[in-house]
């Protein structure tokens, strides 16, 4: 047997013979059939959001790769998709678990890979075992959908014909204040996200280096019920959502 899965009520751990890693890995597969890697895009939070395609692949697929197994779980419930094995593919293990979920693709298995929400592998984990997977000469298919960076840029009331994407902010505070520095001399609106709970900080730093006046837009829990999209000065939209917490995107213009 190539391999063995061994699941807690959590995690999924995938462990290999190392050997096998080390002669095998990076030879193309090119004699017989090997998996697909499904790139799938799921909602950034309404659920009816997803594609009638990412809903067939997420069927058919051997296995889905998630960063949360709750998370993907609730997903398949939500679809009426039928449990399947789950592997949890975050921050924490791409880097050791990649390798070997390449090989798994290599005997035929065919792999959807999901992120919590949204587009993987875009500021999120998945860059890194799609590398591995190209080289190894597997085919991987992107399945688009929603995309808070599009769905925000859709409604700017100012128009974007290019614009610089930072993702998310570092979190020490001397890290985050020079980055923002760095961005200051760009000419081209600025889009970056961060997490719920650091919502009043990263307007606070935008107002510190930009200014009380930028103008910015802000889209808060996008597709949900409680969705908001805000366009006016950085002073202005932190007096408006000052103490609250939400998923976010924005753009500096």
């Amino acid at each position: 047997m190539l391999g063995k899965i061994g699941r807690s009520p959590k995690t999924i751990v995938l462990k290999l013979p190392q050997a096998i890693i080390q002669t095998c890995f990076f030879i193309r597969i090119e004699t017989v059939p090997t998996g697909t890697l499904y790139i799938v895009a799921t909602p950034i939070g309404n659920p009816k959001d997803i594609t009638f395609r990412a809903v067939e692949i997420l069927k058919s697929a051997d296995h889905i790769l998630c960063e949360e197994r709750r998370v993907g779980s609730t997903l398949l419930k939500q679809l009426d998709i039928p449990q399947k094995l789950l592997i949890e593919l975050n921050e924490h293990n791409e880097d050791s678990l990649a390798q070997e979920l390449v090989m798994i693709l290599a005997q035929g298995e065919n792999m959807a890979l999901i992120s919590d929400c949204g587009t993987p592998a875009f500021a999120d984990p998945g860059a890194l075992l799609i590398q591995f997977a190209m080289e190894a000469g597997i085919q991987v298919v992107p399945v688009p959908g929603t995309s808070s960076l599009m769905t925000l840029l859709s409604v700017s009331p100012l128009k974007v014909d290019e614009f610089y994407f930072v993702g998310f902010l570092p979190r020490k505070e001397e890290q985050r204040h020079r980055k923002l520095t760095e961005l200051r001399k760009l000419r081209v609106p600025i889009v970056l996200m961060d997490t719920p709970y650091r919502l009043e900080r990263t307007l606070q730093d935008i107002q510190k280096t930009f200014g009380k006046n930028k103008i910015i837009t802000i889209g808060m829990n996008l597709t949900l019920p409680k969705e908001k999209i805000l366009h006016d000065s950085v002073s202005t939209i932190l007096a408006m959502v000052r103490g609250q917490k939400a998923e976010f995107i924005l753009i500096i213009h």
